[in-house]
């Protein structure tokens, strides 16, 4: 089994301890407390990281799309402005990483942020991030994932909007600069997906082609898929996180709020130690539930010495410590010994 240690402390493998990290992203809205409000939410919630996305005005977004003014338009209310204006505001400057990067470190939370260029993955280099995660949108800019996996740190690579192909060429361009340690996320870049779209089983046949560890990347509303996708063994759990849905913005409606996230941390923690083992393993303390739950031969009538035992003379009721209902057939036509009140528990030396 394939095991990424993606940060001092943290190694994941599919079906281990799933790693938590609320998607900031740009749900700060280009606010500094905010964004520090929601880090102390996230830790509040028991997040591993608090992730955001390292972008400009001038490494994500064409000339030509500016003049369009795409809209994103999956909700009205992600939109206050212009495309430009939106991607101005929400945009973490050089310093706001270095602020955020310190922040987590004093909050004892791991911080992490996806790079868009070769020049938002050296600022990250130079802050010490552990890990790289690459969108959903990069898993085709082989030159970029060249660059970040030539950093010789792990490799988390969403899958959104990807055949397998493509999912396999991302790995063999990672793989041959020299980088093993690859996580992928089923990712359905949808915000948010119809559940018939959802296809949690792909982290199933993610784990079985390609033989690395499998997390979820989540934009369903709630907590009960990604809580589920830790039942199929997702190791790394990434979900958009807000304080308030009703912030404007492109990710609030989606995501969690601190409610439903630390529904998440603790569940999924619950989930993975409840899947055991293959093998059927029987507790201790079920094994004593044995002797008061199971049932025992007693007798329907009274017995005297002597007498030959039918099945229409015997019961089967609580506690379990005596004859067992599988030993029926050894106590029939066996007489007994002594005299048996009705409704006594027969034992094995109570026959001649």
């Amino acid at each position: 089994m394939k095991k990424v240690q993606i940060t001092k402390s943290k190694t994941v493998y599919n079906f281990s301890e799933p790693y938590l990290i609320a998607e900031i992203g740009a749900n700060h809205n280009g606010d500094m407390v905010l964004a520090k409000r929601m880090i102390d939410e996230a830790v509040k919630c028991g997040c591993d990281a608090a992730k955001f996305q390292s972008w400009t005005p001038d490494s994500l977004v064409s000339k030509e799309e500016y003049n369009k003014n795409q809209k994103y338009n999956d909700s009205p209310k992600k939109h206050f402005g212009s495309l430009r204006e939106m991607v101005e505001k929400y945009y973490l400057t050089t310093e706001q990483h270095y602020e955020l990067a310190s922040y987590c470190k004093e909050r004892n939370i791991d911080f992490c942020s996806t790079p868009f260029s070769n020049g938002e993955v050296d600022l990250l280099e130079d802050i010490g991030v552990q890990f790289y995660k690459v969108a959903s949108m990069d898993i085709n800019n082989y030159e970029l994932l060249k660059y970040i996996a030539g950093k010789g740190k792990p490799v988390i690579l969403s899958t959104g909007m990807s055949r397998l192909g493509e999912i396999e060429a991302a790995v063999d361009i990672i793989n041959k600069v020299g980088n093993d340690d690859i996580v992928l996320l089923h990712c359905i870049s949808i915000y948010p997906p119809l559940y018939e779209d959802i296809h949690l089983n792909n982290i199933t046949m993610l784990q079985q082609t390609f033989g690395y560890p499998v997390g979820f990347s989540d934009h369903t509303m709630g907590y009960s898929i990604p809580l589920a996708s830790v039942a199929l063994g997702s190791c790394i759990i990434e979900k958009h996180f807000t304080l308030d849905k009703d912030l404007p913005g492109w990710d609030h409606e989606i995501s969690a709020n601190p409610e439903e996230m630390k529904v998440i941390c603790q569940e999924s923690k619950n989930i993975i130690r409840s899947l055991g083992s293959f093998t059927r393993i029987i507790s201790a303390a079920e094994v004593a539930k044995k002797d008061i739950f199971r049932r025992s031969a007693v007798t329907k009538i009274k017995m005297v010495a002597g007498h030959v035992i039918s099945k229409d003379d015997l019961d089967f009721k609580r506690p379990g410590t005596g004859i067992q209902p599988g030993e029926l057939n050894y106590m029939i036509g066996r007489k007994v010994k002594i005299t048996v009140d009705e409704g006594e528990l027969l034992k094995w030396e109570d026959f001649e």
